[in-house]
């Protein structure tokens, strides 16, 4: 009989397929980065989106709240600031309280506060691992293979590359598992209303608590959103916050300066839209497969599935919802990697051979995105689907009962 899937997957070879791609992916990035100047070996600037948040920050420290959305303006103080920056723009979308927390950052140099920067994303991004790690009882004697997979992990690579803040959206997931699991839904609530600053990333969770009438997570979640926004608004005056609204309801009219590489993007909305060329009839597709998810998404979490497996269909239907979602977005799912892999190897045992495989595609799929510039098929999307559908099929397989007619042992 030849080898199923599942055995090739052994712990030895997913060591050795991490040890190879993290090579690979930080000596190309170590290649690119070791060029002189502030521009990589392509022509690009290093760090990339950092020259947005930097420019943020030195908006912060001039407290000039009036050009927080003023693309022209800013493109010219990037231009000042950073030479090597001209003639490159970012759409401003972020909310106003993104300035303050880079502004100590637009202190220094742009060099040094790249830097600082990127030590601090990678900082957050290990610490979450290792914890996630720790409270993973089948992954503790597999310590070297987590390690390296965390290293070889796409999604943290475009992280570094990019000079982007997901790895703050990943804290605040993390931070929302940890209290979860510790019964404390207000908690929880406050670590995922801290994703106002990337509003798109918390679509699954407002459908999933809403739904299964977790009121104390969203009175969190509304609470330290509001509170973020007052920060920005004490220091800068309720005028930006405005300009924000704004910006965010004209989004759609400034699609293509928005979504520049709409091959590195891995959502519903865009799968659709890169596959029908016809507007109205992909983004009704996104509609009703974004339904579907949230269908399956509350199934899962209104059944007896444990914390971690219900917790990982929320990452993965957050992925999926989202209407934007850069490849470097999908950091979030570091938990889910690790919390399905555990239930693997634990709760669910010979009935989810399937699922390690959809996890290892997953996870390496995201270094061919750029394929779908050709293909117009972003094929990480239909992968993460039919995880979600095999963690919900897991959960009507075995029979629970939900959680409204059953006991509530757990979020």
């Amino acid at each position: 009989m030849t080898e199923s899937i599942p055995a090739r997957l052994t712990a030895r070879r997913l060591l050795a397929h991490g040890v190879i791609l993290a090579i690979c992916l930080w000596s190309v990035y170590l290649w690119n980065m070791t060029a002189p100047g502030l521009r990589d070996r392509a022509g690009n600037l290093k760090g990339t989106d950092f020259l947005h948040f930097y420019t943020l920050g030195s908006l912060a420290l001039a407290r000039d709240g009036s050009d927080l959305y003023n693309l022209r303006a800013q493109a010219e103080l990037a231009a000042n600031r950073v030479p090597a920056a001209a003639g490159i723009e970012y759409l401003p979308l972020y909310p106003p309280q993104v300035s303050l927390l880079f502004a100590p950052f637009a202190r220094l140099s742009y060099a040094w506060a790249l830097a600082a920067w990127l030590a601090v994303s990678a900082s957050i991004y290990f610490v979450c691992c290792y914890a996630l790690w720790r409270a993973c009882p089948h992954l503790n004697d597999r310590k070297i293979t987590v390690l390296f997979l965390a290293l070889a992990f796409p999604a943290f690579w475009h992280v570094i590359v990019w000079g982007q803040s997901s790895s703050l959206a990943l804290a605040c997931f993390t931070a929302s598992f940890f209290a979860l699991r510790a019964k404390r839904e207000f908690v929880a609530g406050l670590a995922l209303g801290c994703l106002i600053f990337k509003p798109q990333l918390a679509l699954g969770a407002a459908v999933v608590f809403v739904f299964a009438f977790r009121w104390r997570v969203i009175a969190g979640a509304i609470l330290s959103s509001w509170l973020e926004l007052l920060v920005a608004a004490l220091y800068y005056g309720f005028s930006p916050t405005r300009a924000w609204m704004r910006a965010l309801l004209k989004v759609r009219d400034q699609l293509p300066l928005f979504e520049p590489r709409l091959y590195q993007t891995h959502c519903l909305r865009t799968f659709w839209a890169m596959l029908i060329p016809w507007l109205s009839i992909s983004f009704a597709l996104y509609l009703i497969s974004a339904l579907i998810v949230c269908v399956l998404l509350v199934s899962c979490w209104r059944s007896q599935l444990s914390l971690s497996l219900r917790f990982s269909a929320l990452l993965f239907a957050s992925v999926l919802m989202a209407p934007h979602l850069t490849v470097y977005d999908l950091v979030i799912l570091a938990p889910a990697f690790l919390l399905t892999s555990d239930s693997i190897l634990g709760e669910l045992r010979r009935g989810s051979w399937h699922l390690a495989p959809l996890l290892y595609a997953a996870f390496v799929l995201p270094l061919l995105g750029p394929l779908a510039r050709w293909t117009h098929l972003q094929l990480t999307v239909p992968v993460m689907a039919v995880i979600l559908y095999e963690i919900w099929r897991s959960a009507r397989n075995r029979n629970f009962p939900s959680l409204e007619s059953g006991s509530k042992e757990e979020a």
